[in-house]
């Protein structure tokens, strides 16, 4: 189908681009790679008066170091962040979990901040986001302020974006000293959406698990972290034996949906296969 008639605006820097959001009127949408807007707007689910196209600002692309984090352009695409020699060396779970992502073609469209701020339970990147610990950089009407992942997703597709704000930027801090990452990843065909996905960075230290980090895909509204899991793995042996038990907690605290493809509590199954594997493979194991 074609979508319904709407104002286009391409701005070329962030005040251009905030601007433009309130020039809008009442319904507007703002554009990243428009992997997920553009389909809804052709099924005419969504029928914005303004579509923003960020795709413009320059200053919303790349990578750089900044101290001990990284920053990472809103509008950097999945593509650049694959290639990326610093996301290569600090978040290579970031990298990991992006090859994932749909397809090649997608992955040139899209961009970080938009999977971000679509804010799909199902996709691969915000579980990641939480896991690392990022922070999201917000600009708006009143200046810029700063969101930790853990409080930047609410709800299904809902963040903490308030009206007339843009994501801008996302910090990512390093993963320095003796880290090992893994993203598993389960679907019912190449190129799906995650039935259920774990990521997992996981810190040695003397032949013990001294920290692990692990997000759950798809185990709820929102991404989430296996904080019992995370829990009795600190301070645990590196083993098969202590892993698989700190494993069975992966699904406490967790709302999985049951739809066409996995019910819930065969999620909850998954949940623990899954990160029993990924702290396994980041463990070393």
């Amino acid at each position: 189908m074609i979508p319904a008639p709407f104002d286009y605006v391409r701005p070329t820097t962030v005040d251009e681009a905030l601007a433009a959001v309130a020039a809008g009127g009442e319904d507007v949408k703002i554009m990243a790679g428009g992997q997920s807007l553009i389909p809804v707007m052709r099924l005419r689910l969504a029928a914005p008066e303004t579509v923003v196209d960020l795709g413009g600002i320059a200053e919303l692309k790349g990578v750089r170091e900044e101290g001990d984090h990284l920053v990472i352009g809103a509008m950097t695409t999945h593509a650049e962040v694959i290639a990326d020699p610093l996301i290569a060396q600090y978040a290579r779970l970031l990298a990991e979990a992006t090859e994932t992502v749909a397809d090649r073609q997608t992955r040139r469209r899209g961009t970080f901040g938009g999977a971000l701020a679509h804010a799909d339970p199902a996709g691969d990147l915000a579980a990641v986001a939480l896991a690392l610990d990022a922070e999201m950089v917000v600009a708006g009407p009143s200046g810029r302020r700063t969101v930790p992942a853990s409080e930047f997703f609410v709800d299904y597709l809902t963040t903490s974006l308030d009206e007339g704000e843009i994501l801008v930027e996302i910090r990512v801090p390093k993963l320095a000293g003796d880290w090992g990452v893994r993203y598993e990843k389960f679907n019912r065909v190449a190129q799906a959406w995650s039935i259920v996905a774990i990521a997992a960075a996981v810190r040695r230290e003397d032949g013990h698990i001294a920290e692990a980090r692990i997000g759950l895909t798809n185990m709820g509204p929102t991404p989430l972290r296996a904080s019992a899991t995370e829990a009795a793995l600190a301070g645990a042996p590196a083993t098969a034996d202590a892993i698989a038990a700190a494993a069975r907690s992966a699904a406490e605290g967790t709302s999985p949906s049951s739809d066409l493809n996995a019910q819930a509590d065969y999620r909850e199954h998954l949940a623990q296969v899954l990160t029993r594997r990924a702290v396994s493979a980041a463990a070393g194991l």
